[in-house]
């Protein structure tokens, strides 16, 4: 029993990095990181498959027959697609949100079986899921931190060099495309594991009947905040925006997510 609910992690966990590695390659194009997410897809597929092999072939059940069951093969047929999507179809964007929603549906299937059938150890792998939850909300908050305090070096770079002041605190500072770029590639890790965050803590709510709150100030926060990061995203693919505007969008934004991390926490009805 408790093998398994080792396995369940680590699918899970290269779940995650594929969804990252997706997320990345849809962000900047990047046809490494696109190979790296695709074998590691390929590793959950294989997994999922042995598992559905052993159900069919060794205890003679199909999983159709009760919810949990087929969320099992619902989220096999989704992870399916996605790798043929990813081989054959130059379609991107709806390869990774294929895989957002397959990782919610397997995640949802995977705590809903560790309940029923791991006694302890089921419970312990929920209550891991919500550490889970928490650890990698806090590390995309490091990056959208880091992110920001580039943006702030930008900021004040710019305002030196349009002054013509502190020329000697220049290169200390760095190139202002550097930091622009290091900026934008930070966000870009920030973005894909603060949804998985989100996804954790919605599917650990449902599944350990928890008091979870649609509505709750720091559910809506952390909602908005995803939002906002992905408009500056789409600010900087599809309108190109650049410089100093984008620094500015990415600092107020910090703003926004110190409110929800600060303020909203202590207003929130099951947050700490």
């Amino acid at each position: 029993m408790m093998e398994l609910k080792w396995l369940y992690e680590f699918i899970l966990i290269i779940y995650g990095l594929s969804l990252i590695g997706y997320f990345i390659d849809f962000i900047q194009d990047n046809r490494r990181v696109n190979r790296i997410a695709f074998w590691l897809l390929s590793m959950v597929w294989i997994i999922q498959t042995v598992f559905l092999l052993y159900e069919v072939f060794i205890k003679n059940n199909f999983p159709i027959i009760t919810l949990n069951d087929s969320l099992f093969l619902y989220a096999w047929v989704l992870v399916t697609i996605s790798l043929l999507a990813n081989k054959f179809f130059a379609v991107h964007f709806i390869v990774f949100f294929t895989n957002v929603f397959s990782f919610f549906i397997l995640l949802l299937y995977l705590l809903l079986n560790a309940q029923e059938n791991l006694d302890t150890h089921g419970v312990q792998l929920v209550h891991e899921i919500l550490v889970t939850h928490i650890a990698i909300a806090i590390v995309s908050y490091g990056f959208f931190t880091f992110s920001f305090l580039l943006s702030f070096m930008y900021i004040i770079q710019y305002q030196l060099l349009k002054r013509k002041k502190g020329f000697k605190w220049m290169w200390r500072f760095g190139d202002l495309n550097r930091l622009d770029d290091y900026s934008f590639k930070s966000v870009t890790i920030g973005v894909p594991l603060l949804l998985i965050a989100i996804i954790l803590g919605v599917v650990w709510a449902y599944v350990s009947n928890a008091e979870f709150y649609w509505l709750d100030l720091k559910t809506i926060g952390s909602f908005f905040v995803l939002g906002v990061y992905i408009v500056y995203l789409i600010l900087r693919l599809i309108n190109n925006c650049k410089g100093k505007a984008t620094a500015m969008y990415n600092t107020a934004a910090f703003l926004l997510l110190l409110i929800n991390f600060f303020l909203f926490s202590t207003l929130s009805n099951f947050h700490f």
